[in-house]
């Protein structure tokens, strides 16, 4: 009985002790539109062509799906600048009309399922770990009972 009562608590700790920080510390400014990340520059552009898009969500704690920024609010919108490729780069309108240029620097990747939820590969860690631990009991608690028997 004792065992059982064992097992709860390290069950217990393993969901209470926190796996990843909640807050997020961001390298760069940043929009994401078609699920590639685009750096945000100091270059102003003002040769903009068609509108392309617009964040549709925002958030400088957490990542997000979408066309996520960590620095333009929701309905900021993405537009192409006439002679680049939307490939290289595109302007983002900000809230004075000024244009100012992102550049294409690769994929953007989200965790999601079951690793978001615990903090990607290493926030997961210590799931298994106590996973394993109470495997562990489980099989000597058995192996016990059999030596008593």
């Amino acid at each position: 009985m004792k065992l059982h009562k064992l097992l709860l608590l390290i069950t217990l700790l393993a969901l209470i002790l926190p796996t990843k920080s909640l807050a997020t510390s961001w390298a760069y400014n940043f929009v994401v539109w078609e699920g590639y990340i685009y750096e945000i520059t100091d270059e102003y552009v003002t040769d903009v062509d068609l509108e392309v898009g617009k964040v549709t969500a925002y958030s400088d704690m957490e990542s997000l799906s979408g066309n996520f920024s960590n620095t333009y609010e929701v309905g900021t919108k993405y537009y192409t600048i006439n002679g680049v490729s939307s490939d290289e780069a595109i302007a983002i309108e900000e809230p004075d009309g000024k244009y100012i240029k992102a550049v294409k620097i690769g994929e953007y990747g989200i965790t999601s399922g079951f690793q978001g939820m615990f903090g990607g590969e290493q926030g997961i860690v210590p799931f298994i770990i106590v996973g394993g631990f109470i495997v562990l009991i489980i099989f000597y608690e058995r192996k016990l009972k059999r030596i008593r028997e």
